[in-house]
């Protein structure tokens, strides 16, 4: 009698620890789930803070883009040229001629209105923002009338007739034709477009610097030839960018 009742208070014993043994690994269970719940939640948290704290190039690009082009148009050159024209008038048989000593200067401009979004490519890869500016515009010229000098006469042609008066109008027409023929020469558009670069460059540069963003900005033209090696067909616009965040 007495074995039955230390076999049956042997098998409560045991029945009683494998109860709390069952209960002990289900509570570690939980305990394991409640971790990696706590761990996904932290990581979540990070996550969103990371988001909303570190700077986004795209965001900078795009206020910087519409803070140039409140600008309107941008003039970064300028350039003073001297135009030296000659003309003749025969009539009666006589001849005269005037030279016309004409300087002036221009300015390079870029219109920043046609700039838009799409013009302004954001490349995560090569951590790279591509700018296409619009072509560079000349000027002017605006002519300096106190420089203006001429030589010559009409003689006895412009006592007789108004060649004298066709000739100054000639003169002045061929001297800002002259003007814009040297303002146009590809050595003063390299100028403009190497000084019009870097001012945009550093309107893009300075602020991505200044939020702590470590990117290259590259400018170049629509009307200039594009390198081989620029990656603009993998570079996404801030339009599309932006566009794909609403």
């Amino acid at each position: 009698m007495a074995d039955g009742v230390n076999e049956d208070s042997r098998g409560t014993e045991s029945a009683r620890r494998g109860g709390v043994g069952s209960f002990l690994a289900k509570a570690a269970g939980v305990l394991v789930l409640l971790a990696l719940a706590a761990l996904i939640a932290l990581w979540g948290v990070q996550r969103y803070v990371q988001s909303r704290l570190t700077p986004d190039p795209t965001t900078i690009a795009s206020a910087s883009l519409e803070g140039l082009r409140e600008q309107n148009r941008l003039s970064t050159f300028a350039a003073r040229f001297v135009a030296v024209v000659t003309s003749r008038q025969s009539q009666l048989g006589f001849t005269t001629e005037k030279t016309l000593i004409m300087p002036g200067m221009v300015r390079y401009e870029v219109d920043l209105d046609k700039l838009s979004q799409r013009d302004v490519a954001w490349d995560a890869a090569t951590r790279t923002l591509a700018v296409r500016l619009p072509p560079v515009e000349v000027e002017g010229p605006q002519i300096d009338l106190n420089a203006l000098r001429e030589y010559g006469s009409g003689g006895v042609l412009a006592t007789l007739t108004d060649a004298e008066k066709r000739l100054d109008t000639a003169n002045r027409r061929a001297g800002q034709i002259e003007l814009v023929r040297q303002a146009r020469e590809p050595a003063m558009i390299r100028l403009a477009r190497d000084a019009t670069r870097r001012a945009v460059e550093r309107s893009f540069a300075m602020p991505l610097r200044a939020a702590g963003v470590d990117a290259t900005v590259s400018v170049r033209f629509a009307d200039e030839a594009q390198a081989s090696t620029e990656r603009w067909d993998t570079s996404r616009s801030l339009q599309d960018v932006l566009g794909n965040r609403n």
